[in-house]
C-alpha cells in the first residue's frame, strides 16, 4: 500500500482539562481526558449529580442526530455535541482515551476541533505496544433519502470526499476531498467552525437548543445572506470543510479506524451514523486488519485479525 499506517495502537501521555459552555445547553462544563490502556476505545465517564455512567464512543450508542451526534437516551443520561471532540481523535490518531465529563453536552469551545488538538498536543500522544486493527472497506455500501447520498468505497488510504449544497449563496455549493493524516487534518479542516442561520435562531431557542451559540463560537449567516462574523471565513470552503470535521467525528464512533473513501452530498449527522450502520451491519463489505512486519524500504502489508472487543459489531 502506498498511504502510511500506524502499527500501533495510541493513548495521551498526561492528563489535559477544558472548560466551556454547551453550545445547545448553554451550561458550564469541564472536560477531563486521561490515559488509557490498549484496547479500552475511547470511553465517556458523565458524572452527574454524584453517579457515573459511561457512555463508549459507538455508532451502537447514538441515540439522536438532531443538530448534533448524542450519545446515550435523549429523554435521560446522554452527552451531547460529541462530534468535535471525536474528530480531534480521529484527526490525530488517537485510539484509547477515558473523557471525563461533568455535563450533558461537550462544550463547544471556539466551534472548531482546534481546542481539542491543542489540549491533546500538550498532554501528548504515545505509542502502545499493542497492534492497532483497521476496518477495511472491500465493497461499496451506499445509502440514500432523497437527493441526499453517503457511501463508503474501497481505496488504499483514509479519504473523505464531502459536497454541500444550500439555497443561501453565502454558502452554495462547496466541495472538499482529501485524504487524511494528522498534518492535513490540522491544517486543512480542524479550524473549520460549525455554522448557522441568524432566521433560524428564534425558532432553535424555542426548541431548547442553540443557547450557547455566539459569534465567538459559530460562524453566522445574516438575514443578507452573508456572514456577520467579523473577522469572516477562516477558509474560502470553510461550510464544507466543516461539514467535514463532523463526519470525521460521526465515523469515529465505528470501533476501529477505517481504511477507504468516504463520500456524501448533503449529508449530515443523520445521514453519517446510518451510512456507518449500513457498513458495519454487512460482514462482507468490510474487514477487520492488522500491519504485518515491515521489511526495509517496503511499505507494511496487512493481514485479517479478530475484532476489537469494544466494536459496535460486537456489543
Amino acid at each position: 500500500m502506498g498511504f502510511v499506517l500506524h502499527d500501533y495502537q495510541t493513548t495521551l501521555k498526561s492528563r489535559a482539562t477544558l472548560t466551556g459552555t454547551g453550545v445547545h445547553s448553554g451550561k458550564p462544563v469541564t472536560v477531563n481526558f486521561l490515559p488509557a490502556d490498549a484496547d479500552t476505545g475511547i470511553v465517556f465517564q458523565l458524572s452527574n449529580g454524584g453517579e457515573s455512567r459511561e457512555f463508549r464512543a459507538l455508532v451502537s450508542e447514538v441515540g439522536a442526530t438532531d443538530l448534533c451526534t448524542m450519545l446515550g437516551d435523549p429523554a435521560g443520561e446522554h452527552i451531547g455535541t460529541v462530534e468535535h471532540l471525536m474528530a480531534a481523535v480521529f484527526g490525530l490518531g488517537v485510539d484509547n482515551l477515558v473523557i471525563e465529563i461533568d455535563g450533558r453536552e461537550v462544550p463547544i469551545l471556539d466551534g472548531s476541533a482546534v481546542p481539542f488538538v491543542e489540549a491533546f498536543d500538550q498532554a501528548g500522544i504515545e505509542m502502545l505496544p499493542v497492534k492497532r486493527r483497521y476496518i477495511r472497506v472491500v465493497k461499496p455500501v451506499r445509502i440514500e433519502n432523497g437527493a441526499s447520498w453517503a457511501e463508503f468505497r474501497p481505496y488504499d488510504g483514509t479519504r473523505f470526499e464531502i459536497e454541500i449544497d444550500f439555497e443561501s449563496p453565502a454558502i452554495g455549493r462547496q466541495l472538499f476531498a482529501s485524504d487524511i493524516n494528522p498534518d492535513i487534518f490540522r491544517r486543512d479542516i480542524a479550524r473549520a467552525r460549525t455554522f448557522g442561520f441568524m432566521k433560524d435562531v428564534e425558532r432553535l431557542w424555542a426548541a431548547g437548543y442553540a443557547l450557547g451559540s455566539s459569534l465567538e463560537n459559530s460562524l453566522v449567516i445574516g438575514d443578507d445572506n452573508r456572514v456577520i462574523n467579523i473577522g469572516g471565513l477562516r477558509y474560502a470552503n470553510e461550510f464544507a470543510r466543516h461539514k467535514t470535521l463532523d463526519a470525521m467525528g460521526d465515523l469515529a464512533l465505528a470501533g476501529a479506524r477505517f481504511i477507504g473513501c468516504f463520500r456524501s452530498y448533503r449529508g449530515g449527522h443523520r445521514m453519517n451514523a446510518a451510512a456507518l450502520r449500513r457498513l458495519l451491519s454487512d460482514r462482507s463489505a468490510f474487514e477487520i486488519v492488522e500491519t504485518t512486519r515491515r521489511e526495509r524500504g517496503r511499505s507494511a502489508e496487512m493481514i485479517a485479525v479478530s475484532a476489537p472487543l469494544y466494536a459496535p459489531w460486537m456489543i
